[in-house]
C-alpha cells in the first residue's frame, strides 16, 4: 500500500526498524529540546503530513522501551489519525516518571501503525441475543 506523505521535517521517513515490524518510528520535530517535568504533558510535533485511503487509520502508539526505560508513553493511546486529515502529524506525551525528560530534536517519541477499519451502520432493536457471559462486565470473565 502506497500512503503519500509530505516530510515538512529535518528528519528522514518513517520507517519499519526490521522487516516484520508493524509500527514505524516517529521522530520529534523540534527546533530545541522540550523538558518533560514529572506528571506533565506535551504536544510533540513531528513535521510529517500524510493523505490516508478511505478505509484506513493511523494509530499513535507508544515506544516500548521509551515507556519502560523512561516512564514516557503516549497519553490518548493509540491516537487516531483519520483519513480526512490533512493536520500534521503531533504526539502527546506523558511523562509518568519521577525524573525530567528531555525531548531532542529527532528522538524516536511513537510509532505509528497503519490499520484498515470498518464504519458500523446502527441498527435499533429492542432487545439483543443472550450470551453466556451476559451483562458481566469488567473481570468477569477471569478465573475464580
Amino acid at each position: 500500500m502506497k500512503i503519500k506523505i509530505v516530510n515538512k521535517s529535518q528528519h528522514e521517513l518513517p520507517q519499519y526498524a526490521t522487516p516484520l515490524s508493524a509500527g514505524l518510528d516517529l521522530r520529534a520535530n523540534l527546533d530545541e529540546p522540550i523538558t518533560l517535568l514529572p506528571l506533565h504533558r506535551t504536544l510533540v510535533k513531528t513535521g510529517l503530513f500524510i493523505e490516508l485511503p478511505a478505509g484506513y487509520e493511523a494509530q499513535v502508539r507508544p515506544r516500548s522501551g521509551l515507556a519502560l526505560k523512561k516512564g514516557i508513553t503516549v497519553l490518548n493511546s493509540p491516537g487516531t489519525i483519520d483519513a480526512d486529515y490533512r493536520g500534521e502529524i503531533g504526539v502527546i506525551l506523558v511523562n509518568l516518571s519521577q525524573e525530567t525528560f528531555v525531548i531532542e530534536n529527532g528522538e524516536r517519541i511513537a510509532q505509528l501503525v497503519l490499520a484498515k477499519h470498518e464504519q458500523a451502520q446502527w441498527e435499533e432493536t429492542e432487545e439483543l441475543q443472550e450470551t453466556n457471559r451476559g451483562i458481566g462486565g469488567f473481570g468477569s470473565t477471569g478465573l475464580k
